[in-house]
């Protein structure tokens, strides 16, 4: 994410060091005691205090099948979700998060399933426990007007209503806005999304675009995101949209910008240059990890950041204000999708490993595209940043504040200038390719630097990522 115009609160230093050498752990809290039968209720949070109340425990998710139809005259949405998981406990009942809609039915393996609504919960009650290792589906009927999530300092995140249509985007939360999900980073699942929306406007998700048809007025898009994603990476755009559809390195790629936008304007003019930024990023992180491309840039002013939606980064309308191009964005979101989308965080408290490489990569871009080199945007960027926030569990209100983003691009350079080029760009490699799909935290990085470099780095990342004075230029 890259935010214009909005600065969080700020956290005062916390003994964090220690901090930064935990691993957090996504352990079943909040359970009842025992059911009949040894089977209890699955968590109903996850257990990240950055987010309270979001995810769940007690399965694992794989799919989403989505198919959801949505009028902007009356701003109602109906849908159904089918949901592929796994129990990974003996389980009597499990939660779904879900904002703001009303639920018509539940069937849990085809067999209708008691369910009720809590505080953005689905409370699912199947007729037979679920045991440990048991794969199982879950269909929920439901419809409403969705609205958005007020996250105080965090802002508003989300299903916004707009002028032609509506968007559905936000960090962490978003998902549960518009559909039923298990809403944290730690369990991502593939997905299909069927959108149906008036004839004439366009109806953008993520993934591998599928046919489209057309009836009684109404069109059906569909899309298929078929690696891995954390559900605040999924994202839909519906409105009067200009779409380019065609092919990059042998993948679809589809952008998109409002046709209230000039055709060669610039937002479409920093979408033009995707596939050149995905092409470079690619030679220093390692093969692209997903099966399409893209972008689509909105004109909502509500919108005021990128996100690095899945295979298809969401851009609001303050990157192109001046009327000039904007890489640099565009770098920093198509990063993403290696740091962040492909390799997701376990825990929120570490968004640093999102933000702070695709800080860095702004500055790899820039130095290729012919302006400043990474070294000297490092030695600017040092001379101004307060030590005193910690990158690595910044605290829920800086979770987008400086430290996270620049002081974590400073400490990925600190590593580049400590091991040299060619450890570092192998750590990084190594980094993508083994924990593709996958989630990790801070500990991985710094054990995986160890071992590719063969050099103890615990007391550099310590003094870059939260030690509280400025430290030594390596």
């Amino acid at each position: 994410m890259v935010l214009t115009g909005r600065t969080p609160p700020r956290r005062g230093p916390a003994a964090v060091v220690a901090a930064l050498t935990c691993t957090i752990a996504l352990v079943a809290v909040g359970c009842t005691g025992d059911d009949e039968g040894g089977f209890r209720p699955g968590a109903a949070d996850a257990g990240d205090p950055y987010v309270p109340g979001r995810g769940n425990g007690g399965y694992d998710v794989t799919h989403y099948g989505l198919d959801v139809r949505y009028d902007p005259a009356t701003d109602r949405l109906t849908g159904r979700a089918t949901i592929s998981a796994t129990a990974t406990q003996d389980l009597s009942r499990f939660n779904l998060d879900l904002a703001g809609l009303d639920v018509g039915a539940v069937t849990v393996g085809g067999a209708r399933a008691e369910h009720r609504r809590g505080d953005g919960e689905l409370v699912v009650t199947p007729s037979d426990g679920l045991t440990r290792g048991q794969p199982f589906s879950v269909a929920v009927e439901y419809a409403g007007v969705p609205a958005p999530v007020a996250d105080g300092a965090l802002g508003v995140g989300g299903f916004l209503h707009t002028d032609d249509g509506a968007i559905a985007l936000g960090q962490p939360d978003s998902a549960a806005t518009w559909f039923p999900v298990n809403d944290h980073p730690s369990d991502k699942a593939s997905y299909d999304i069927a959108v149906t929306v008036p004839d004439g406007l366009a109806a953008l998700s993520n993934g591998v675009p599928g046919p489209k048809r057309s009836a009684g007025g109404w069109t059906t898009w569909r899309w298929a995101e078929r690696q891995p994603m954390a559900s605040y990476l999924t994202t839909l755009v519906i409105g009067d949209y200009r779409v380019t559809t065609g092919t990059h390195a042998g993948r679809p790629m589809v952008t998109a910008v409002p046709s209230s936008e000039p055709a060669g304007g610039a937002a479409a003019a920093s979408l033009a240059r995707t596939g050149a930024i995905v092409d470079f990023l690619a030679t220093r992180f390692g093969p692209y990890p997903f099966e399409s491309y893209g972008g689509i840039v909105v004109a909502d002013p509500r919108i005021g950041y990128a996100l690095e939606t899945q295979s298809r980064p969401v851009y609001g309308p303050g990157f192109f204000l001046d009327d000039r191009p904007n890489p640099a964005v565009v770098a920093h979101e198509l990063a993403h999708q290696w740091f962040g989308d492909s390799v997701s965080l376990s825990h929120w408290r570490d968004i640093w490993l999102n933000e702070g490489f695709a800080s860095y990569a702004e500055w790899l871009w820039e130095e290729h595209d012919g302006g400043r080199t990474a070294q000297r945007a490092f030695e600017a960027q040092y001379a101004t940043t307060d030590w005193s926030q910690p990158s690595v569990d910044p605290g829920r209100a800086a979770m987008f504040g400086n430290a996270v983003y620049k002081r974590g691009a400073l400490a990925v350079h600190a590593l580049r200038r400590t091991v040299g080029d060619d450890a570092f760009f192998r750590i990084l490699r190594a980094w993508t390719a083994e924990r593709r799909d996958g989630n990790a935290t801070t500990e991985d990085l710094i054990v995986l630097a160890e071992r590719v470099s063969g050099r103890q780095l615990r007391s550099l990342f310590d003094a870059w990522l939260v030690g509280g004075s400025a430290p030594a230029l390596p």
